[in-house]
């Protein structure tokens, strides 16, 4: 079920076009991905992440609550696409991949997720359910090196707001076996966090240097500029980044841990036209990125004109 979706009871209504699109890109690039890899000798995996965390942050996880935030609206801790739409998406790909790993912070959903064996019995002992916090359990599923020789991953994270952390996505890249799809909190997260006076509280800035990865991003998303006045003097005016020029930053920093990158990721927008997230695309493996890239371009492309 996707965030704009309602099934059996379980689902949580949210979303709109932009739900849609995004899972028309993940469901296009999943049917060429398999087609691709089919006579290859890897073994291949659908992990998909951070569909119903929500957005409120336990206070022993090292992260801020949703109170010091400035949209407390998306602090709730709802489902996100609770996996019942990209889960099923990838379930209903063929040729199919050899494991589904869904990840979960929930016991509930958790249990909702095992019952997708029930609907889909031909790939019932490939599916994995783990329950537990997602960056956590991304770097755990990362970390033996010599096994990724062997695979090949595709990784969706589609979080309801800030919850990725750098760290995982160095993870994911180190494996240089993973294409990763990442749902970025453009206009939902990361723009609401920069106060036009440029003043950005300590836990806003917190969250922002484990999102980025860095403390450099202040200097980038802030520039002062001086403009002169009738009595010969300067005066200083700091300039606030725009979302397109965040998006641009963003899609660098993949850059610099990935094979390869697209360089057109797809911005969703709402009803009112504005930017909420970017869909992002990386591959980690470089003897795969231009493959990769060629079918990651031409599906964003197709559903995003």
């Amino acid at each position: 079920m996707s965030r704009g979706e309602g099934s059996g009871g379980r689902g949580h209504r949210f979303g709109g076009a932009w739900t849609v699109t995004k899972l028309a890109i993940l469901k296009d690039y999943l049917a060429s991905y398999t087609t691709a890899l089919q006579s290859q000798p890897f073994r291949t995996a659908y992990i998909d992440a951070f569909a119903g965390t929500g957005y409120r942050e336990t206070a022993d996880s090292g992260t801020e609550s949703g109170q010091n935030l400035p949209f407390p609206d998306l602090a709730d801790d709802e489902p996100q696409d609770l996996l019942d739409g990209s889960a099923r998406i990838a379930l209903q790909t063929e040729p199919g991949f050899d494991a589904y790993i869904f990840i979960e912070r929930s016991p509930t959903r958790c249990e909702h997720l095992e019952d997708l064996r029930d609907d889909f019995p031909h790939h019932g002992k490939q599916i994995r359910v783990e329950q537990g916090e997602a960056n956590e359990r991304i770097q755990a599923l990362c970390k033996d090196r010599e096994a990724w020789r062997r695979r090949r991953a595709v990784l969706f994270l589609d979080p309801y707001g800030m919850q990725v952390e750098w760290k995982t996505i160095e993870a994911i890249a180190s494996t240089k076996a993973i294409d990763l799809w990442i749902l970025f909190p453009l206009g939902m997260g990361v723009n609401r966090l920069l106060p036009k006076s440029g003043t950005v509280p300590p836990s806003w800035k917190k969250r922002l240097d484990l999102l980025l990865g860095t403390t450099d991003w202040y200097e980038v998303f802030y520039q002062t500029e001086r403009i002169p006045t009738l009595f010969g003097s300067d005066k200083e005016r700091v300039v606030k980044a725009t979302t397109e020029s965040i998006g641009r930053y963003f899609n660098s920093r993949l850059k610099e841990v990935f094979a390869g990158v697209a360089e057109h990721p797809a911005v969703l927008r709402n009803s009112a036209n504005n930017p909420l997230y970017l869909l992002c695309f990386a591959v980690g493996n470089e003897r795969g990125k231009n493959l990769a890239l060629r079918i990651a371009e031409h599906v964003l492309l197709k559903e995003v004109r």
